[in-house]
C-alpha cells in the first residue's frame, strides 16, 4: 500500500501555536488552504484536491522531540487594531502585551504527515503540488515551507523506523493526546469563516453615537482523533551458550539483579560506542547524570521489564523472557539500544565468571498475550506477579493493621498516575502473600535492593474499563518490580471469600440456600415492590413450582469449602454453567445483580453462622474451579437426579454422572464413586472424581442440588 507523504520544515526551529504539539492535521490543511489562495479564490482543481484531502483518514505524523519553557516570553507591541475602535488614531493605546511560549526544537527536522492510500490517486499528486505553496504553519511568525511525494509501503516503514524524532498514530479509545483533523465539510467552514473575517464589525448611529457591533466568525468545523505515540519494543529471550541453546531460566526472586546486570552491560557497551553521548545514555538508561544526580523524565528512560513464565498454573514463574521498551521521547534510536542488548552474556561482576545465559532475539512473541502486550485485547483487572515498590507506610501497631493496608491501597492510586494511567481504579487490593501458587511473597524481594520490606506489596487492581499491558507500576519499575498481569475475569461469576462467622461443619446446602434469599432480597430491592422478581434469580416459576434450567435458566448459588485453602461463597450464571454467550434479556439480569450485590459483606446463615465476605476476582486460569485440568473432584456431595435400577449405589451414582456430563456438553470421563449414601428427603449422593481424556474448562457443576450447593467439582494439577 502506497502513502501520501507531505514534509514541512519551520524556518527557526519554533512552533508558536498554541493547544496542540505536534502541529495538527487541521493546522496544516489550513496551511494548504491558505497557500493555495494567495492567488486568489480557489480553482476548481484545488478545490477538488483539498476536498479529497479531507476524505481522507486522519495520517500518522513524525515530529521532532521538542521542549518548551516553564516561562514565557512576554512581547510588547503597538496595538493596531483601529477597526474596534472606529479608525481613530487617537484612541489607539500605546502598546499592549502578549506571551508567547514556544516549543524549540531541531530546524533541519522535518515535520511528517503521512496519509495511507488504496491506489496511487492523482488527486494525492495534486495535494503535493499544493504542499509547494505553503508559507506557514501555525501563527503568522511561524513560517515554513513544505513538499510531498508518494511512497509505498516499504518505504514509509523504513522513513518511520530511523525518524530521529516522536512518531504519533491514530488510535481508537481514549488518549492523552487528541488532535483537530479535517473532516468531509472542512474546506467550505474555512471559506466561510474567511469571508466572516472582513465583516466583524457593523457600524451603526445610534443618536449622536456611532455604535460598532463585532460580530465572532465562525469557527471551522474539524473532528477531533486520538493519537497515540507507542514504544519500540524487542522481546528478548535468556538461552544458554550452547549447540541447543535451551532457555537458562532465572529465579523470579532476583528479577531486580538480572534487570540491573543487563541495564549495566547495556551502557558499557553504548558509552564505548557512542562515547559523545555518555550523559545521554546514562540518563535514559540508568536515570542519572554522570555525577551520580537524578536527571531527566521518566518518560524517555528505557524500561528493562523480566517476564516469568505464567502461561499454566503449574508453570514455575522463572524469567526467561525479558521486554525492551524505547519510548517515542527516548533521544537513542531504537536499533542502538536493540545492539547493545543483542548478545549480552550475563556474568558475576565481582568474579567475573560467565553464569551461562545469553540474551537473544526471541523470534516467538507468543507469550506477550499473557501479559496484555500487542494485539492480546485488553482487560479490567490486574495482579502483580513481582511485587509493586510503595512509598514506606509507618509500621503500625497491631489493631493499625487496616489503616496500613488503606495507606498502601492509596499509595497505589498514586503509582498509578505517576506510570501514566489518569483513570481512577474501581477497586484495589493489597497483600503479602502472591495470588498464585506458585507466586513469591512480597517480602523476600527486598534483599538486594534498596527497597525496605515493608514497601513491597502484591496488588490487584480493577478499572472501570479494559486498558492494554504491559502495565508495570511502582517506585521499582525500572528495576523489573511493580509488572502486572492480567485476570481474565469471568463475566456471570460472583465470588465472596468468608473471612469470618463460619459454624463447623457447614451445610453446603443450607448456606446455599441462605445465600439465594439473600440475592433475591437485594434484587427485589433493588426492581422495587411493584416489580415481580424474575425467574432467573428465583429459579421458581410465577405459579411456584421450580422452573426447568432448559426452558427457565436460573442462577445458581454455591458454597466452597475451601478449594484456595479459603471458603467461599459463588453465584453463578447459567451461560457460564451451560458453556455459552449470555442472550440479551440475561445480560440485563446480569448488570441488576452488579448493582444489587454492591455492598454484600454479611450473610447470616442459620446454624452456619453470620458470615463476614469480601468480593473476590476469579482468575479463571488459575482457580481450581475454572483453570482446565483432566482429573476433578467433588467439594460439595453429588446427588443424582435418576436412581438407575437393579444396580448397586456405587454403579448407580456412576451412571447417573456420566448422563449428566452428556446433557451438559462435557465429554463422558471416568467416574469413580465413594461413600455412596442414601440420605432421607435427598436420595442417592456421595463423592465423585472424573477422569477426562483431555483437559476440560471449568465450572463443573452438576447433579440435582447443582443449583443450590451441591455437585460443584475441583480440578488437580496435572
Amino acid at each position: 500500500m502506497s502513502a501520501l507523504v507531505l514534509y514541512v520544515r519551520l524556518h527557526d526551529g519554533r512552533y508558536h501555536g498554541e493547544g496542540d504539539w505536534p502541529p495538527s492535521p487541521a493546522r496544516l490543511f489550513q496551511a494548504l488552504v491558505a497557500g493555495a489562495g494567495l492567488g486568489g479564490p480557489l480553482g476548481d482543481d484545488v478545490r477538488s484536491a483539498l476536498q479529497w484531502l479531507e476524505e481522507q483518514e486522519a495520517p500518522t505524523i513524525a515530529a521532532p522531540r521538542a521542549w518548551r519553557p516553564g516561562r514565557g516570553v512576554l512581547y510588547y507591541m503597538p496595538n493596531n487594531d483601529s477597526d474596534s475602535i472606529g479608525g481613530d488614531p487617537a484612541r489607539i493605546s500605546k502598546r499592549t502585551a502578549k506571551v508567547f511560549r514556544p516549543h524549540f526544537f531541531d530546524a533541519e527536522i522535518s515535520f511528517v504527515y503521512a496519509w495511507p492510500l488504496a491506489t496511487d490517486d492523482q488527486a494525492a499528486r495534486a495535494v503535493c503540488s499544493l504542499a509547494e505553496l505553503v508559507y506557514q504553519l501555525g501563527r503568522g511568525i511561524d513560517m515554513a515551507w513544505a513538499w510531498g511525494e508518494i511512497l509505498d509501503g516499504e518505504a514509509l516503514d523504513a522513513l518511520l523506523t530511523h525518524y530521529p524524532g516522536c512518531v504519533f498514530r491514530p488510535s481508537v479509545g481514549r488518549s492523552t493526546l487528541v488532535l483537530p483533523a479535517p473532516l468531509p465539510g472542512s474546506l467550505e467552514s474555512v471559506e466561510r469563516r474567511y469571508r466572516a473575517s472582513g465583516d466583524r464589525f457593523r457600524y451603526g448611529r445610534g443618536g449622536r453615537t456611532v455604535r460598532v457591533v463585532f460580530r465572532q466568525p465562525p469557527r471551522p468545523r474539524f473532528r477531533r482523533v486520538s493519537y497515540e505515540s507507542p514504544p519500540a519494543r524487542r522481546l528478548y529471550e535468556l538461552r544458554q551458550p550452547t549447540p541447543e541453546s535451551a532457555f537458562a531460566p532465572w529465579p523470579l526472586v532476583r528479577a531486580p539483579d538480572l534487570v540491573v546486570r543487563l541495564r549495566d552491560a547495556a551502557v558499557a557497551r553504548l558509552e564505548n560506542a557512542l562515547p559523545q553521548r555518555k550523559a545521554e545514555v546514562a540518563r535514559v538508561l540508568i536515570g542519572r547524570k554522570p555525577d551520580g544526580t537524578n536527571d531527566g523524565p521518566t518518560g524517555a528512560r528505557v524500561r528493562i521489564v523480566p517476564l516469568p513464565s505464567i502461561g499454566h498454573p503449574q508453570a514455575d514463574r522463572d524469567i526467561r523472557r525479558v521486554l525492551v521498551e524505547v519510548p517515542a521521547q527516548c533521544p537513542l534510536r531504537a536499533d542502538d539500544v536493540w545492539w547493545a542488548f543483542s548478545g549480552l552474556q550475563l556474568f558475576d561482576p565481582v568474579t567475573g565468571e560467565l553464569l551461562g545465559a545469553v540474551l537473544t532475539s526471541a523470534t516467538d512473541e507468543s507469550m506477550l498475550r499473557w501479559y496484555g502486550i500487542a494485539d492480546a485485547g485488553s482487560w479490567r483487572t490486574w495482579r502483580s506477579v513481582t511485587p509493586v515498590a510503595l512509598p514506606p507506610v509507618r509500621r503500625p501497631r497491631a489493631d493499625e493493621r487496616a489503616r496500613r493496608q488503606a495507606h498502601a491501597a492509596a499509595a497505589v492510586v498514586q503509582a498509578l498516575r505517576h506510570a501514566g494511567l489518569r483513570s481512577s481504579p474501581e477497586t484495589v487490593r493489597v497483600q503479602r502473600e502472591p495470588f498464585e501458587s506458585k507466586g513469591v511473597g512480597a517480602e523476600s524481594f527486598a534483599t538486594r535492593t534498596r527497597f525496605t520490606r515493608d514497601r513491597l506489596w502484591h496488588v490487584e487492581v480493577t478499572f472501570p474499563e479494559p486498558i492494554h499491558g504491559p502495565l508495570v507500576i511502582g517506585d521499582g519499575r525500572f528495576l523489573g518490580l511493580g509488572v502486572l498481569r492480567p485476570v481474565d475475569r469471568s463475566e456471570g461469576v460472583h465470588a465472596f471469600a468468608v473471612h469470618g462467622g463460619l459454624g463447623e461443619g457447614p451445610d453446603p446446602g443450607a448456606i446455599a440456600r441462605a445465600l439465594r434469599r439473600a440475592v433475591m432480597s437485594r434484587v427485589q430491592e433493588l426492581l422495587g415492590p411493584e416489580r415481580g422478581l424474575p425467574v432467573f434469580f428465583s429459579g421458581h416459576e410465577r405459579t411456584g413450582e421450580p422452573a426447568r434450567s432448559e426452558r427457565s435458566p436460573h442462577l445458581a448459588f454455591l458454597f466452597d469449602p475451601g478449594a484456595l485453602g479459603q471458603p467461599r461463597l459463588l453465584i453463578v450464571a447459567p451461560h457460564v454453567l451451560e458453556r455459552r454467550e449470555p442472550t440479551p434479556e440475561e445480560r440485563c439480569h446480569l448488570r441488576n445483580l452488579d448493582a444489587a450485590l454492591i455492598g454484600f459483606q454479611e450473610l447470616r446463615a442459620g446454624s452456619a453462622g453470620r458470615l463476614i465476605l469480601r468480593s473476590e476476582i476469579i482468575d479463571t486460569g488459575e482457580d481450581p474451579l475454572f483453570a482446565p485440568a483432566r482429573e476433578w473432584g467433588s467439594v460439595t456431595p453429588y446427588q443424582v437426579t435418576r436412581h438407575a435400577k437393579n444396580v448397586g449405589v456405587s454403579e448407580a451414582l456412576a451412571a447417573d454422572v456420566r448422563a449428566e456430563c452428556r446433557r451438559r456438553g462435557l465429554p463422558e470421563p471416568l467416574v469413580s464413586a465413594r461413600g455412596a449414601r442414601a440420605l432421607p428427603g435427598r436420595g442417592l449422593t456421595g463423592d465423585v472424581r472424573l477422569t477426562f481424556v483431555s483437559a476440560v474448562e471449568g465450572p463443573i457443576v452438576l447433579g440435582r442440588s447443582r443449583y443450590l450447593g451441591g455437585g460443584l467439582f475441583a480440578g488437580s494439577p496435572v
